[in-house]
C-alpha cells in the first residue's frame, strides 16, 4: 500500500491525475468491482499485469499450497484483471501488457510453481494476442530478467552474485528499464506489435 501510495503522490506532483484502487487479484469478485470503479472514474486504455509472488522451492519439497499460491496469484489474478478489463479495453481500443519472466522461458531450479505460472503467462498472451487483435486490443508480454529490484533485492548475496555472473551484462537489470519497455508496448509506437514478448534481460537468456 506504502508504494501505491507514493507513486499516486508522484503522479499527482508530476501534474497528473491518479487514484488508488485496491483489489485481491486472486478473487474474480473483487477485481470485477476494483476493474469497474478504476473504469468509472477515468475509462481504462491500458492495462499491466504485474502482480506476481514466488514461494521458492526445490520440487520434491514443495508442497500444494506452496504450488497453489503462486498460481492463484501470478496466472490466476492475470486472467482474472484481463477479463475483467475487457469490455472496457473493446471500447477505448486499449491494450494488455503482461509482465512474464525469464524463469518461463529457461530452467530456474527451485521455482517450478513460479517458472510455470510465467510460462502460463507467455502462453496465454500469444493466445489473448491472436483472439482480441480484430477486436481492436494488442496484448504483448514484457519479460524481465534478474532485477535489483523487488524479489532480486531479497536474494541470499551468494545466489545474487551467481546469477550476476550468468548475465552477459554483468549486472542486475533496474526497474526503470522494465518500466519503459512496458510503457512502449503500451504506447503508439506499439501500434503494430501483437503478441509478442519482449525479453529485458541483460542476455541472460541468450
Amino acid at each position: 500500500v506504502a508504494d501505491a501510495e507514493q507513486v499516486v503522490g508522484e503522479i499527482a506532483a508530476a501534474g497528473g491525475d491518479a487514484v488508488m484502487v485496491p483489489m485481491d487479484v486472486r478473487d474474480g469478485a473483487s477485481v470485477r468491482a476494483a476493474v469497474t470503479e478504476f473504469a468509472t472514474a477515468g475509462g481504462l486504455h491500458i492495462v499491466v499485469n504485474n502482480a506476481a509472488i514466488v514461494r521458492d522451492q526445490l520440487f520434491p519439497m514443495l508442497t500444494t499450497q506452496e504450488w497453489e499460491d503462486v498460481v492463484s496469484v501470478n496466472l490466476t489474478g492475470t486472467y482474472h484483471v484481463s477479463h475483467a478489463a475487457l469490455p472496457y479495453l473493446i471500447r477505448t481500443r486499449g491494450c494488455i501488457v503482461n509482465v512474464a519472466s525469464v524463469a518461463g522461458i529457461r530452467a530456474s531450479p527451485g521455482q517450478a510453481n513460479y517458472s510455470a505460472t510465467k510460462g502460463g503467462v507467455l502462453s496465454l498472451t500469444t493466445t489473448l494476442a491472436a483472439e482480441l487483435a480484430l477486436r481492436g486490443v494488442r496484448v504483448n508480454a514484457v519479460v524481465p530478467g534478474v532485477l535489483s529490484v523487488g524479489m532480486g533485492e531479497r536474494l541470499d548475496h551468494r545466489l545474487a552474485e551467481r546469477r550476476r555472473a550468468a548475465i552477459p551484462l554483468g549486472r542486475f537489470g533496474t526497474g526503470d528499464e522494465v518500466a519503459r519497455a512496458v510503457l512502449f508496448l503500451a504506447s503508439d509506437d506499439a501500434a503494430y506489435i501483437v503478441g509478442q514478448h519482449l525479453v529485458v534481460d541483460g542476455g541472460l537468456s541468450l
